[in-house]
């Protein structure tokens, strides 16, 4: 009768297992991944978002022995992406590599939102950068008072990577804080609008700092102040925006990976412990500092409070401002 009964107890647990190796997308003989997974880009090669997602996922491949194949998805400020992956099975086959805009940003500036934090399972964050105001060599004013002079008796225009940004953020803060006036012309990312402020088309670019610092060296673009508490090393003599009198313009966008909410639990932590260690590695360090990135490590819980908490700081911030996309 004992024997009869551990055996019971026996198949209940393996059943147990069974069924929880189902939920958790794992099989017999078939770890995660067993397929190639999809890395989705919000915003076009060339920005930060991207560089963080393309560098994680040839890692990922690497370590885990499947394609991670990166699409970049454009367009509504980075919404199409994100609403994407939102609505992709929660089999962890499809990720978001993203900046925060898109998440916590965009509900504050756009009237209509085709998903919410709660379609995604945050896994970690990655790296973060400040922004840095640009102009064009010839634009005639190189310091953030100049800038400010100029505005009172010519019409300045700014680029940004489009509505909801941080660039747009930013300049919305720099606008109150300042009192002036900037006419915003968003594009489809980083990469279209840099070309037109490099040739003056434009005044003024936001744009991330490890994005900024190639065009400032190669001195297509001069650099005005950045949006973080100190210096950047990268950007050693450019001021921040505090040491110019206006240390409310202060933001970073940070970079982080997801997964759709109801990713199995198992999934996610294998994927963050993963990216933990590609953080850790010396030659990625590098890579992401070299191009004026700060690394950044995150539980999924952490990345998930973060992420709420600055729902509800640009909530407030964009009702002040009255910062609503078109």
């Amino acid at each position: 009768m004992g024997r009869s009964r551990w055996a019971a107890n026996m198949r209940i647990r393996l059943c147990s297992l069974v069924f929880l190796l189902i939920l958790s997308g794992v099989s017999f003989g078939q770890p995660y991944p067993s397929r190639p997974v999809r890395v989705v880009v919000p915003f076009p090669p060339g920005g930060a978002p991207d560089l963080v997602g393309r560098t994680l996922a040839n890692r990922l491949q690497e370590r885990l022995g499947q394609p991670f194949v990166v699409e970049n998805r454009t367009g509504a400020g980075g919404n199409i992406a994100a609403e994407a992956v939102a609505k992709a099975p929660a089999d962890g086959y499809t990720l978001l590599a993203t900046s925060d805009g898109p998440l916590v940003i965009n509900p504050s500036v756009h009237p209509s939102m085709p998903y919410t934090l709660k379609d995604f399972a945050p896994i970690s964050i990655a790296a973060s950068a400040g922004l840095v105001l640009m102009a064009c060599p010839n634009f005639p004013a190189s310091s953030l008072q100049d800038v400010l002079t100029l505005s009172k008796s010519r019409k300045l225009t700014y680029a940004s990577s489009g509505y909801g940004s941080s660039q747009h953020v930013a300049a919305e803060l720099l606008k109150d804080s300042a009192s002036i006036d900037l006419t915003h012309v968003p594009y489809k990312g980083f990469a279209a609008a840099v070309g037109d402020a490099i040739s003056c088309t434009v005044d003024l670019i936001f744009g991330a700092i490890s994005t900024g610092i190639p065009h400032v060296r190669s001195g297509k673009l001069k650099p005005i102040a950045v949006t973080q508490p100190k210096r950047h090393a990268g950007l050693p003599d450019t001021p921040t925006f505090g040491e110019a009198g206006h240390p409310g313009v202060m933001i970073e966008a940070y970079m982080g990976l997801l997964a759709p909410a109801g990713t199995p639990r198992l999934v996610v932590e294998r994927l963050h412990t993963e990216v933990a260690g590609i953080l850790a590695e010396k030659e990625i360090v590098e890579r992401l500092t070299g191009a004026g990135l700060d690394i950044v490590r995150s539980t999924p819980e952490q990345f998930d409070a973060r992420l709420r908490a600055d729902l509800q700081k640009y909530a407030k911030l964009a009702k002040a401002l009255a910062a609503k996309a078109d």
